[in-house]
């Protein structure tokens, strides 16, 4: 057996540990050219250390990686597309389109497909929710619950993913660079434009993450630390952090660590495959690694090699006719096994000269790993009832391990001498797809499970373009459960800020329970927003005095309307800004909380005006029933906590004909709020229920679209939960909203909104149906191109559930 030690292992020792030679060891060529390890057998320097074994010479920081032969390789991730459950038509579009992918790849471009399995050690940051020393405990321990119940559905636990490496031969790094930037460019355009799903490149420290993944089963992925600093001048290799503690390479199996392994290969001896076959091996409920190696044949060479055989065979059926003359035979009785095999060689060359196919040399492998022998046992033996099931048979790879194994790592190095010559479309039969899935373990937010593969769904909308989002769905079909659902998981897993406006008086239970602020805005009410508050820092970039100045023109404009008088002309503009100008000036020379101006010191200052007179006059007089009259709500110092973590707006009393003039104030809170945490770079969650109600006038629609252009820059999330998608294409301004928001999910949709959906947001027949007729707490999620269908529920006998629901009887209201 071939035992070796990591160098880092041998440093702590103290003492140089030597790999024992392995006599065994199998040093037949693929080529003339000797591989990897071939050529350091030969040269008498066999790998004497885990490090060693690694068959690559250098990793760059952007994620070009240099093998020993001149190769140099990049890898990109990349996301599943709906196949699995498509219709036939739609399963025929998807194989010709990646079948027309793989022909992008010429001879001077290898190509390896890997895919990772392992069971769930992943850290999921975004849902982590240890305990504090706080009062929610409770609360965490459900959700918690609820998320372990989702992550042990589906695949068993198991995290998936997809990589693609490709490689090109260079002399030097400068020299391959600008053409591997060109291919990467290439493919993930094809992907999106063409597979319609997402890829991108992996930078250096990604790729060493996935190949420490593969390595050491044994260790928890979070352990993998890396930084480009500890290599510069401290000796260090970026394999020393990758590298598992030892190697043991024996027959047929391998130790990596403390596991135990095996790597067999698929020997494809059946001359039809089905395209469920790479999908009934990644279906295997155990760690595996699976490795397609793709190896491009000159069109040329490859016609050439179709027509000899067509010639090797006509031949070999003319000697059979001759032998049969010579018996006096004189009838054509050939072979039906030799006429199918001329039959078949004659659709390639026609396949290879009219029908834009190639031929590839493909090696199709399998890494299993376990913690003991006997599981590993057990597992080898699944995967070769896959292979039998579709007549073909596993390769034991006796005395290849080490190379077998390195093999499988993603860097385009293959030194597995099974290979099978297939079609682009036999290849393409080997189709990469199943369901699409949602899955963004960096910071990531529970979004129940997807409701085709029951596997759970993460996603953080700050990873997207834009996180602007939008719940939308007929009443009843859970919008607003899904609303408290992501604010409950933002609150204890983050530290951001939480704000909504509640039209129904429904979050009160979830928000106090959270131990947030519920601001009750009516006529009657005595909690009290004073619409003059202003932020000092409102930002670097901008007066805050203009900024305020702005939000108290528009503020007295939705005024000035609603008494008929109409809108602001320019001398009244002129005027208000002055005023406004004045009295924060003078609040600015001492900005303290008592000196805050309330809309009593606006009022005042209009009424003093000497120049234009007239026109501030007709601005106070629209302004004194907020001052001294009945709606005077409005004209006092704010007396609640806006600097809570969470904080509601409770409108359900605010009345008709105060709505929109509350909706401003709260509006231009948010905007203070935001402007406040973007100091401290704290994140504000800003939710709208019945979003609807803010696009009936041009000022907070105005308002509104301001949220969905710019609240981004600012740190701010806005979410709009409203029932039908016409809402939102009102007009120019409305539609704007839709077209600016990354993230939407949509319930249960009315008759008149489903063709909308299909045809704006490019949802298929087929996903359309989730959105139909559908249960409560399910549809679909749209996450920046993607589209996946989710259930979204909460047990009901759940503190949490009481607290969301709003079915009468159910809720703690």
């Amino acid at each position: 057996m071939a035992t070796k030690t990591s160098k880092t292992t041998k440093k702590a020792q103290g003492k140089n540990v030597k790999k024992s030679t392995n006599k065994n060891r199998d040093i037949q060529k693929r080529s003339n050219k000797p591989n990897f390890f071939q050529k350091m057998f030969l040269d008498g320097k066999l790998p004497l250390t885990v490090q060693e074994t690694i068959p690559y010479k250098r990793m760059y920081p952007d994620g070009i990686c240099e093998l020993y032969d001149g190769t140099f390789s990049k890898t990109l991730r990349f996301q599943d597309t709906n196949y699995s459950l498509a219709q036939d038509d739609e399963k025929l579009k998807i194989f010709n389109t990646y079948s027309k992918f793989l022909n992008y790849f010429d001879d001077s471009v290898p190509f390896q497909l890997t895919f990772l399995n392992r069971k769930g050690q992943e850290k999921l940051q975004g849902v982590n929710y240890k305990e504090k020393d706080d009062v929610f405990n409770d609360i965490r321990k459900e959700r918690m619950q609820m998320i372990d119940d989702q992550l042990s559905k589906g695949n068993s636990g198991i995290i998936k993913h997809k990589y693609l490496t490709f490689g090109v031969k260079g002399k030097n790094y400068k020299q391959v660079k600008q053409r591997l930037q060109r291919i990467e460019t290439d493919v993930m355009n094809k992907f999106k434009r063409e597979l319609n799903t997402v890829a991108e490149p992996l930078n250096g420290k990604e790729r060493l993450e996935v190949m420490y993944k593969i390595m050491n089963v044994d260790k928890p992925y979070n352990q993998f630390a890396f930084n480009w600093n500890n290599i510069k001048g401290g000796g260090l290799d970026t394999k020393d952090f990758i590298a598992p503690g030892s190697f043991n390479f024996e027959k047929r199996y391998f130790e990596t660590g403390n596991a135990f392994g095996c790597t067999v290969a698929f020997n494809i001896t059946a001359p039809e495959l089905s395209d469920e076959v790479l999908l009934d091996f990644l279906n295997i409920k155990n760690d595996l690694v699976v490795n397609i190696h793709v190896q491009s044949i000159e069109q040329s060479k490859a016609i050439k090699e179709a027509k000899k055989k067509i010639m090797d065979l006509n031949q070999t059926k003319a000697d059979l006719q001759m032998k049969n003359m010579q018996k006096g035979i004189f009838t054509d009785i050939s072979s039906p096994t030799l006429n199918k095999n001329v039959e078949e060689a004659e659709n390639q060359l026609d396949a290879l000269q009219q029908r834009n196919e190639r031929h590839f040399l493909t090696t199709f492998i399998i890494t299993a790993t376990a913690d003991t022998k006997k599981e590993l046992d057990d597992i080898i033996f699944s995967i070769n009832g896959v292979m039998q099931k579709y007549n073909c048979n596993m390769r034991k790879l006796d005395y290849q391990q080490e190379n077998a194994f390195m093999s499988s790592l993603p860097l385009c190095y293959n030194e597995v001498r099974v290979d099978r010559r297939l079609s682009t479309s036999a290849l393409g039969i080997l189709i990469p797809f199943s369901v699409q899935e949602l899955y963004d373990t960096n910071g990531g937010l529970s979004y129940g499970v997807n409701a085709q593969s029951n596997n759970i769904i993460l996603a953080n909308r700050r990873s997207l373009t834009n996180p602007n989002g939008l719940i939308i769905g007929i009443p009843g079909s859970g919008k607003s459960v899904t609303a408290k659902l992501e604010i409950t998981d933002v609150f204890l897993s983050t530290n951001d800020d939480i704000i909504i406006s509640d039209p129904e008086a429904e979050y009160r239970p979830l928000v106090e329970a959270l131990g947030g602020q519920v601001i009750e805005v009516s006529m009657s009410s005595k909690d009290y927003i004073n619409p003059m508050d202003i932020n000092v820092n409102y930002g670097l970039d901008q007066d805050p005095i203009a900024v305020k100045s702005d939000f108290i023109m528009g503020l007295c404009e939705l005024i000035l309307k609603r008494n008929n008088v109409g809108g602001l002309n320019p001398v009244q503009m002129s005027v208000l800004d002055r005023c406004v100008r004045k009295i924060y000036t003078e609040y600015f020379t001492n900005p303290t909380e008592e000196n805050m101006p309330i809309l009593e010191d606006l009022y005042n200052e209009l009424l003093q005006q000497k120049d234009n007179a007239l026109d501030a006059k007709i601005i106070a007089d629209a302004l004194e029933i907020y001052v001294k009259g009945s709606l005077n709500v409005f004209n006092n110092k704010t007396n609640v906590d806006l600097n809570n973590r969470i904080v509601c707006y409770d409108i359900k009393n605010i009345g008709r004909t105060q709505e929109k003039i509350g909706m401003l104030i709260i509006q231009d809170n948010v905007w203070n709020q935001v402007s406040k945490n973007r100091d401290v770079g704290r994140a504000t969650w800003f939710y709208q229920d019945e979003f609807h109600k803010q696009l009936r006038d041009d000022q907070s629609t105005a308002y509104s679209l301001d949220f969905w252009k710019r609240f981004r820059k600012w740190g701010g999330i806005p979410t709009g939960i409203t029932q039908n998608i016409k809402d939102l294409l009102r007009n120019f301004e409305t539609e704007n909203i839709l077209d600016n928001s990354d993230f939407l999910i949509m319930m249960n949709q009315a008759a008149g909104d489903r063709n909308i959906i299909a045809k704006k947001l490019q949802v298929s027949d087929d996903q359309l149906s989730f959105v139909i007729d559908s249960p409560v707490g399910e549809g679909l999620i749209k996450y920046g191109s993607q589209i996946v269908p989710f259930r979204n529920k909460v047990p009901k006998d759940t503190k949490l559930y009481k607290l969301i629901t709003t079915k009468p009887g159910e809720s703690e209201i």
